[in-house]
């Protein structure tokens, strides 16, 4: 069952698959991983259900980050355990002076905690790993990860984090506009709108990516490093 599979109508998935839309492209041969965003402040500090957790950090996604976080963590152990490149693209606390569209139109971000902006630690980056500070949804926007990439020998990117429809799908057609190969394993990202979330992986798997389980992306990886 693909997340979309009961939102988005089978009319139309027909549509897109009779126009030959949703084609895997497949993995390369030097993966790196993407954990966007993964803080806090997007899934509080203890596993809750949503309106639970947004009593801490009204950015919360709650117990639906906490699930992603799981599947994360067990991707990030297969790329450490093969040395692979691991980045951590992440919001940094905005001030007055680069506060910008997006405080107008999600002003909660300008008050979130600075403990908010901590990387949770079951998938918290180590000393080896690149950090990318963005003040943009996409990874791409005003940072030199695609420098990073092209010196690592980069030509794949599984992307994880949150959220789905923001700086997931962001920095997703941004790598697929450099002609990297991207992976999105749909239980590694999330978002605190389930719709939302299945109808952007939905338009992801069919233009940009391919969307698999995290069991699936595991499987891909394995057989990459065979």
């Amino acid at each position: 069952m693909k997340p979309w599979n009961g939102i988005i109508p089978e009319e139309e998935q027909r549509a897109y698959a009779a126009a030959g839309f949703g084609k895997p492209t497949g993995m390369g041969k030097r993966p790196a991983l993407l954990i966007i965003d993964v803080q806090y402040r997007t899934v509080g500090t203890t596993p809750l259900p949503f309106w639970e957790s947004i009593k801490e950090f009204p950015t919360s996604c709650g117990q639906t980050g906490w699930d992603a976080v799981a599947n994360i963590a067990r991707l990030l152990k297969v790329f450490r355990q093969n040395g692979w490149p691991v980045l951590y693209p992440y919001v940094a606390p905005k001030e007055s002076f680069d506060a910008g569209r997006l405080a107008e139109k999600v002003p909660a971000l300008m008050t979130v905690k600075r403990s908010g902006y901590d990387f949770v630690a079951e998938v918290a980056p180590e000393e080896k790993d690149i950090l990318l500070p963005k003040k943009h949804p996409s990874a791409f926007y005003g940072t030199p990860l695609a420098s990073y990439l092209v010196d690592l020998g980069v030509d794949t990117l599984v992307i994880t984090g949150c959220t789905t429809s923001g700086c997931v799908r962001g920095s997703v057609v941004d790598g697929f506009s450099y002609n990297w190969r991207v992976t999105v394993p749909y239980d590694a990202v999330y978002d605190r709108s389930q719709v939302s979330h299945a109808v952007n992986l939905f338009d992801i798997a069919h233009k940009y990516a391919d969307v698999l389980s995290a069991d699936e992306t595991l499987q891909a990886l394995a057989a990459l490093k065979a």
